[in-house]
């Protein structure tokens, strides 16, 4: 439903295999009490049952389409292309926004429409159980005031808790495999006039996705991606940084 009055919300849905996450995400969307939200949801062609879950939803939900992709960003890729609303926000299969107030709360974080709003990720197990905000579970603190060159020291804020003005988004590049998200993000930002942290948690993030299985690939790709926005130089500091930080952050817990 969307109301003309109020910014219309593009969540994008990932999901390949995954009918047994993509109902609880489905879910967050679809009981959300703002009122203008698309939702889209783009199967990678499962063979599973995610498209019986999908379709049980379907009077929910404004897009979808099942059929084969090119991995996760061609796939984010053809959620954007479909997205015709103010904002872009990506929860994907086993991810939920934070509660059913979660975009309402957000829209009235600020008097204006800012290019990009964000906020806090609680990570939760395979259980679903509460392990912490990733600033409190992870190296990773979320910045008071998020800046693009902030993104040094890797994505330090979580994908699933940022709202992208359609405007200053990009298609990911497909050509970094693993950390495309961490260039979306870098790019937005330099587009950017205004930034705002909405001081809550907006989603909660299931661990284990792709960089978490794939950790060297993504180490490599992060690399890559920093290189290209920070230089050489900047990025070899920058990783010497978080190698430390990341010793010291786990050495003291």
């Amino acid at each position: 439903m969307q109301n003309q009055n109020l910014p219309v919300i593009s969540i994008i849905t990932i999901v390949y295999n995954g009918e047994v996450l993509l109902e609880r995400t489905i879910k967050s969307v679809i009981n959300q009490t703002y009122s203008s939200i698309q939702y889209i949801i783009i199967d990678g062609n499962s063979k599973d049952k995610t498209v019986d879950n999908i379709r049980k939803y379907s009077n929910k939900i404004s897009f979808w389409q099942s059929e084969p992709d090119k991995g996760l960003y061609d796939a984010m890729n053809k959620g954007i292309k479909a997205a015709t609303g103010d904002y872009l926000l990506f929860i994907n299969a086993g991810d939920e926004l934070f509660d059913s107030n979660t975009i309402e709360n957000i829209v009235k974080s600020s008097r204006t429409l800012p290019d990009i709003y964000y906020g806090e990720t609680l990570m939760v197990d395979t259980a679903f159980q509460p392990l912490g905000t990733r600033s409190e579970t992870t190296p990773h603190k979320l910045p008071k005031q998020l800046k693009w060159q902030d993104m040094a020291y890797g994505m330090v804020v979580c994908h699933q808790s940022i709202l992208v003005k359609r405007s200053v988004a990009e298609l990911y590049n497909t050509n970094h495999p693993f950390c495309a998200d961490i260039d979306w993000i870098i790019k937005a930002l330099k587009k950017s006039s205004s930034v705002v942290n909405v001081g809550f948690n907006v989603s909660r993030y299931l661990k284990g996705g792709l960089s978490d299985k794939k950790l060297k690939q993504s180490l490599v790709d992060r690399f890559k991606v920093l290189s290209e926005h920070f230089g050489l130089v900047r990025t070899i500091f920058s990783h010497v940084f978080i190698v430390w930080r990341g010793v010291w952050f786990y050495k003291l817990k």
